[in-house]
């Protein structure tokens, strides 16, 4: 069985995240400061190398002004691969 961080679902979830980061013109370092976590934590999520808790995206979901239906939405109407 794969990992769940390497599952293609949490990839486009994580991709998801950083298309709204960069529509926004941030960089992870202005994420991170945002979220007062070091860039690190936005790279390792956003690579897939560490999996985000519910709490965790919902703190990044606000940094980012995400709305939480739209973005379910989006992730639920892609294809997974």
């Amino acid at each position: 069985m794969t990992s769940s961080i390497y599952a293609p679902k949490y990839k486009k979830f994580c991709h998801l995240l950083i298309e709204q980061r960069q529509h926004q013109g941030l960089t992870q370092m202005q994420l991170a400061h945002r979220l007062g976590r070091p860039q690190s934590f936005v790279s390792k999520y956003e690579n897939s190398e560490r999996r985000l808790d519910i709490i965790e995206f919902l703190e990044i979901a606000q940094a980012l002004d995400i709305n939480l239906f739209d973005f379910i939405n989006t992730l639920q109407s892609e294809e997974w691969e």
